[in-house]
């Protein structure tokens, strides 16, 4: 599948074939029971195996580079059946420090009861991971670029880490998505995705993947089955459906993220941005060198004199949202929402301040968000 354009395998991997209609597009399979008899496949819907489940996929295999995927009900249903499947009672998880609140507040909150161990690192520098490796270390897990900072984690550092000691390595794809970014070429184990943002794209559906070797995906299935955590069919069409555009949207919000990012730096009322795209980010070089494009998610603080929350009352065209990555541009404030489960001090750790606006960049005109974010400042000055 590596040989076929990225925009190719968005629209023909993975679809199901009409045999009898010759529609150009995947039926639905809204049965919940199949033929147990005879059959070289048995399936049923928490077996994550419906033929709309299976040919999603294959898509999502094909656009990580891997050989098996799987879908479920959400991106934390995704990670967290990951996270157990290759994590046991007296095992150690190494993690980023700089990482989804979800994420963080599942291992915070959930490990301790299956007696699993977990060290944040100290930052996200390859030598950060090493440092909190223990000898009962089984898995280490990096996400960039992270959430909501931006910060770029070398992937091909921490995977060479990882086969060093022996020790899995997973990695949260979901902002850059594979149009941007695809870890497992650099060597990473298993690859997860909020397939909510930019799989969706349209902020309609909930769901999550995982992709990785036949082997891992069979081991996360075990585990999968149990919990329970598959996606309905008429959800897997939907996502089937706006994964045939996901190429096109994600390049032309990666543009316009540039531009923005861009423009943004100079703003007198933004005080810092956090994009990975301009020169100025920390991480520049390494953005450049393994990611494709720099996504269409950033982050900036408004100055001291305005208020963030007031700010985004303001805003007209551009929509406040607890999600991300669909077709029309959204703002957040982190602290509210993605890491409001953090206490004041662990935001304050990592950066994420009260004035740190995330911003999902859409693919509405450049000028027409411009002249937004300007009216709505322009009403608190």
């Amino acid at each position: 599948m590596k040989k076929l354009g990225l925009n190719t395998v968005c629209t023909h991997v993975g679809e199901l074939k009409d045999e009898q209609f010759k529609g150009a597009v995947s039926p639905m399979y809204l049965s919940s029971s199949y033929e147990f008899l005879d059959v070289d496949v048995k399936r049923y819907p928490r077996y994550f195996n419906t033929p709309n489940q299976e040919y999603l996929s294959k898509k999502i295999a094909a656009l990580e580079h891997t050989e098996a995927a799987m879908i479920f009900g959400s991106g934390m249903a995704a990670i967290s059946t990951m996270f157990l499947a290759f994590l046991q009672q007296g095992d150690h998880l190494v993690v980023q420090n700089t990482l989804y609140g979800g994420t963080v507040n599942f291992i915070k909150e959930e490990f301790p009861k299956y007696g699993i161990e977990y060290t944040f690192t100290n930052g996200y520098r390859v030598e950060d991971f090493e440092n909190a490796i223990q000898p009962n270390t089984k898995l280490i897990h990096i996400e960039t670029p992270s959430n909501p900072l931006m910060t770029i984690t070398d992937i091909e550092a921490i995977a060479k880490l990882g086969k060093s000691k022996d020790i899995l390595t997973s990695m949260d794809n979901t902002f850059a998505s594979p149009v941007n970014q695809n870890p497992i070429d650099f060597g990473i184990d298993m690859v997860m995705h909020s397939a909510t943002k930019y799989f969706g794209g349209h902020s309609d559906i909930c769901a999550g993947a995982v992709a990785s070797n036949a082997e891992h995906i069979e081991r996360i299935w075990n585990v999968g089955k149990n919990l329970g955590g598959s996606l309905s069919d008429m959800t897997v069409w939907m996502l089937e459906r706006s994964m045939k555009t996901l190429g096109l949207r994600v390049k032309a919000q990666t543009k316009n993220a540039m531009r923005l990012a861009k423009w943004l730096n100079k703003h007198p009322k933004v005080s810092k941005v956090y994009y990975p795209g301009l020169k100025s980010h920390p991480e520049y070089k390494l953005a450049k060198s393994q990611m494709k494009g720099f996504g269409a998610m950033l982050s900036f603080e408004l100055t001291e004199d305005l208020d963030s929350y007031q700010f985004q009352k303001q805003l007209q065209l551009i929509k406040s949202s607890m999600s991300l990555a669909g077709i029309e541009s959204t703002v957040i404030s982190p602290h509210l929402t993605s890491h409001a489960l953090l206490s004041q001090e662990e935001r304050d750790a990592i950066g994420i301040s009260d004035q740190l606006i995330r911003f999902s960049v859409g693919i509405e005109d450049i000028k027409d968000i411009k002249r937004d974010f300007n009216q709505a400042i322009a009403a608190l000055t």
